[in-house]
């Protein structure tokens, strides 16, 4: 790189220590004209060892290769990457090497210093930019230590799956326990007579009058349970599910009455749930299964690209062995067959796991409730909340495809396929916000195609967001602008419940609203909690919009998970809140859940602060991230992670199943809408 010719010398010696003994470090010095490579033969009873190189400067930029032993050996800068399998490092580098890669059972170990920094994230050499280069001279030298360490035995991996398996499998005895103590005190109840043996929660006496008909004193606009909301409206029995041409939608929709009632009765200042529950409840119950059935195609129709894909990546990694394409915690990385870190995807099980334990749990719900209404029990009929399945189903779905599709972001985690490991936490934050809202708006709640529609406008903007959004101003423009007036769009829904029509007079109408309740006479607002709640959701959505355009985060992914997640928990506190001013009570179960989801929530996002490697860096500048493992030798921060967060998940998933278990001995009529 001398702009001018150059004297040097050329001294050869013998070289000592060639051979690296495990266990052992041994330090050296190496420059971009000096390059150093030593030999490693396995020992008799090891299979898998680890390189550990480490060094106190950052730079200047090195290669750590492992290759095979033929000649010539590849330690210059130009050849390094055509043989073996090589790491760029600025302070630490780990190879995990096998024995049967090996015929062997020997290898070289090369160092080659590179001629500049960019590559390991340093500054970009003037020769790019067409002047000519002034680092030619510079000393460029660099101390490294290297310790070649036995890795794992096989034992440890059975172990590893034995416990992440067996760890869960507990999840599903404690629910056995809990369903089978339900059940003794569900016959007890039955055997004194208080109690039908056979209704879904459990929890109801015969303390309250049986009567389907509206009690004196009720709000306007009450209407007769037993005619409207028991199934019974259309000549079938309350359990009958059967297809047929008189339950479609439309049908019920277009029915005249029914479209003149909802001005009437959904603006009223003090709503109940029997004025949002008048649907057949069998045309609803429908509604809400196609949850079930869109995420299941949406769950093959994106799976399926997304592992083809990863098997891509990983065979690339496998086949070149530019263990830079992947940014794993390789500290704590341990292969199994073709896949470079098992543990970052046995350790997703739990997802996958208590996904289908949720849906058992909830199967079982719908089963009870389904015996309840064939024996036309009065409660499932006037009382409590309608009892709607298919989104708690959706929700089990999207739960178990978290776990398969960050299995697959894990098989190799880079910047390119991020997305695929927040893509159902969208769906999940989503289906959850939804479900909160379905309970007290069962008639009003947004159709499965609308709901899913809008997720992949989020998805497509979180893609959007990778390409355009690290340096481009405008993007953070127009998403910003997208997120506010979205914001005041939905607020606007949900506090004229759903009667506020979005289209060319919109403006004029707003104007009008502003006029009269806040010039002309200065009113309190006519619906003062959903205003509270909606102002302090735009507060925060408008506060996201705002810190985006400032900071432009890189990791837009996580940016807009931050927002559903934001958005989920304000509105949970809001409803739990209500729930209890409502002198509403929340029974042991949903407690417990409560209580469990917050404890472990702040243990797994304890875990998920602890970054052990970064996509945003460079491969070099995030191995200084890793870290060794922290659970039985084979899990790092991020398995734990993996599995507190799917058992978080899991706790609040049973919150949203039992929070208004209370309410199945109430009348409809009496339970507020909020």
């Amino acid at each position: 790189m001398a702009p001018f010719n150059i004297a040097y010398e050329l001294l050869v010696t013998r070289l000592k220590n060639f051979q690296l003994e495990t266990n052992k470090a041994f330090n050296f010095t190496a420059s971009p004209s000096q390059p150093q490579y030593f030999l490693y033969k396995f020992p008799q009873d090891v299979d898998s060892v680890i390189i550990n190189v480490v060094s106190d400067a950052t730079y200047p930029c090195s290669v750590v290769s492992v290759q095979d032993i033929v000649c010539p050996v590849y330690d210059l800068d130009h050849n390094v990457e055509f043989n073996g399998v090589y790491q760029s490092m600025t302070k630490q580098a780990a190879i995990t090497v096998q024995r049967k890669d090996f015929p062997g059972e020997q290898f070289f170990v090369v160092f080659v210093i590179k001629p500049e920094d960019y590559a390991c994230g340093g500054s970009v050499p003037s020769s790019i930019h067409g002047n000519v280069n002034r680092t030619w001279n510079l000393q460029r030298t660099k101390n490294l230590q290297v310790t070649i360490v036995p890795s794992i035995k096989k034992s440890v991996y059975v172990q590893a799956m034995f416990f992440s398996f067996l760890s869960f499998l507990s999840f599903y005895l404690g629910s056995v326990v809990v369903a089978f103590v339900h059940y003794i005190r569900v016959q007890r109840k039955a055997s004194a007579g208080r109690l039908s043996p056979e209704h879904g929660s459990g929890m109801m006496t015969s303390s309250h009058p049986i009567s389907a008909s509206t009690p004196e004193g009720s709000s306007y606009g009450a209407i007769d349970e037993s005619s409207s909301s028991g199934g019974g409206q259309l000549g079938a029995p309350p359990g009958s599910d059967t297809d047929s041409s008189v339950e479609e939608e439309s049908d019920f929709d277009t029915m005249p009455e029914i479209e003149s009632d909802k001005n009437i009765i959904r603006t009223k200042v003090f709503l109940y749930l029997s004025d949002l529950s008048r649907k057949d409840r069998r045309i609803v119950s429908k509604k809400y299964k196609i949850y079930f059935w869109n995420i299941i195609t949406i769950a093959v129709f994106y799976a399926l690209p997304v592992i083809q894909l990863v098997i891509t990546y990983q065979t690339v990694v496998n086949v070149t062995g530019n263990q830079d394409i992947c940014y794993y915690n390789f500290l704590c990385a341990h292969p199994l067959g073709v896949l470079s870190a098992f543990n970052n995807i046995l350790s997703n099980v739990g997802h996958m796991m208590l996904g289908f334990l949720f849906l058992l749990i909830v199967l079982r719900r719908d089963i009870l409730h389904r015996r309840a209404m064939e024996m036309k029990d009065i409660y499932t009929l006037d009382y409590g909340i309608p009892k709607h399945f298919g989104l708690f189903y959706a929700m089990g779905i999207a739960l178990m495809m978290e776990g398969v599709l960050s299995a697959c972001y894990h098989v190799c985690p880079n910047y390119s396929n991020f997305q695929f490991d927040t893509s159902f936490m969208y769906m999940i934050a989503g289906l959850c916000m939804l479900k909160l809202y379905q309970t007290r708006h069962p008639d009003i709640n947004a159709s499965a195609y609308s709901a899913y529609a809008s997720f992949a406008v989020v998805i497509s903007l979180a893609v959007l967001g990778v390409v355009f959004g690290k340096n481009d101003m405008w993007f953070w423009v127009i998403f910003s602008l997208i997120h506010v007036l979205a914001s005041l769009a939905l607020s606007t829904q949900i506090y004229y419940m759903g009667r506020f029509k979005i289209d060319m007079g919109i403006f004029r109408r707003a104007v009008m609203v502003l006029y009269t309740d806040c010039i002309q006479q200065c009113s309190r607002p006519m619906y003062m909690d959903r205003m509270v709640l909606l102002i302090v959701g735009n507060l925060v959505n408008w506060s996201f919009a705002i810190f985006g355009l400032v900071y432009r985060p890189r990791d837009f992914a996580s940016y807009i998970l931050g927002i559903f997640i934001c958005n989920l928990l304000l509105y949970l506190a809001f409803y739990i809140i209500m729930k209890l001013r409502s002198s509403e009570k929340l029974l042991p179960i949903p407690m417990f859940c409560i209580v469990a989801t917050a404890v472990v929530w702040a243990a797994a996002l304890y875990f998920f602060f602890q970054t052990l490697s970064s996509w945003e860096e460079t491969p070099a500048e995030s191995r200084e991230k890793n870290r060794p493992c922290i659970l039985l030798g084979f899990f790092d921060d991020h398995d734990v992670w993996h599995f507190l967060s799917a058992a978080a998940l899991f706790f609040s998933f049973l919150v949203l199943l039992t929070l208004d278990d209370d309410l199945d001995t109430v009348r409809r009529d009496k339970i507020p809408v909020f």
